[in-house]
């Protein structure tokens, strides 16, 4: 057994006036408890030292640098690093990155247990829009405030498996799991913060939209046989409430942990990493069973292209993938 003792560590609300000194100290608190509780691993949230600010229209960009980080560990974000090694701790959480030539990310890192970042990943699925948007109940501005990610679904061998990130929105697209996947992961490392109304379909509800993220991590456990840690950041942020349901999913796609407050919370389970290799080598053994002559179109072509009306001939991309 390789047993990797997780803790999925929810966080409430930042408001726009905390400063990252108070977020820091939450933080150092959750991992307390965590250590506590016997994990050596401890998972924050996406945007983990701020609020979540691309709810904001600035039409100054560069207004906002100021929730961006540009060096990690910074002098605020030290005593965090600091705890992590004295606890012996492998930690994961996201914040806003703008890097010294000028670009701005949404990132995630990965340290060992001596607090050494040793992964990187870079969100690529940003989700919104880039202008404001009056049709919109609120506004989703990660497109104008991030790029997209730059580094690809890249694992990595720590804490005795292969583990990988993603961020929020790429929790929902198969691909996030199965670049990954293909690469043998057994633990998919996930922060989000997701408003709890669509700000396009308002009726949908929360409980619909918890269930979408269930369903969303469940079957990218499952249909990749990996652990899934999915955090939230959660609750109300100066009127805009982000819902919870951090949660821990094992490979055959069950929850075995999840969040019940909006609050900070610490979830903690220990993960058998040798549990994955029932699903990698039966129903998902990929060197067997996969068929990627079939596949072309999933790298070929972006938005859909339905099949011609009667009639007419097929669109020559779509021809060109299935001749």
């Amino acid at each position: 057994m390789r047993i990797v003792n997780v803790a999925a560590a929810q966080m409430g609300p930042i408001q726009k006036a905390d400063s990252r000194g108070a977020v820091v100290k939450r933080m150092i608190a959750l991992m307390d408890e965590a250590k506590a509780k016997g994990a050596d691993l401890i998972v924050y949230p996406e945007l983990a030292l701020t609020t979540f600010f691309p709810r904001w229209y600035v039409e100054d960009r560069a207004e906002f640098d100021n929730w961006f980080e540009r060096e990690m560990p910074s002098a605020a974000t030290k005593p965090l690093f600091e705890r992590a090694a004295q606890h012996q701790m492998a930690m994961n959480f996201g914040y806003a990155e703008l890097t010294p030539d000028g670009h701005h990310f949404n990132t995630a890192i990965l340290t060992d247990k001596s607090g050494r970042i040793v992964g990187k990943y870079r969100k690529i699925h940003l989700p919104g829009h880039v202008e404001y948007d009056t049709k919109r109940s609120h506004q989703h501005l990660e497109k104008r405030y991030f790029e997209p990610g730059d580094l690809g679904f890249k694992v990595w061998r720590e804490l005795g498996g292969i583990i990988g990130m993603a961020i929020c929105n790429d929790r929902r697209w198969p691909e996030t799991y199965r670049v990954m996947g293909l690469q043998g992961v057994e633990m998919v490392l996930i922060g989000y913060n997701t408003p709890s109304v669509n700000a396009e379909k308002s009726e949908e509800g929360v409980e619909k939209r918890l269930f979408h993220n269930r369903l969303s991590v469940q079957a990218g456990a499952y249909q990749n046989a990996t652990w899934v840690v999915a955090v939230a950041k959660a609750g109300n942020e100066d009127g805009h409430p982000l819902f919870g349901g951090s949660l821990i999913v094992d490979p055959n796609g069950e929850i075995v942990a999840e969040a019940k407050t909006e609050d900070d919370e610490v979830l903690v389970h220990a993960c058998d990493l040798d549990a994955t290799t029932f699903g990698k080598t039966t129903i998902f053994d990929f060197a067997r069973h996969r068929r990627i002559e079939h596949y072309g179109l999933i790298t070929s072509q972006t938005g859909a292209v339905p099949p011609p009306e009667k009639g007419r001939r097929w669109p020559t991309r779509a021809h060109q993938a299935f001749p």
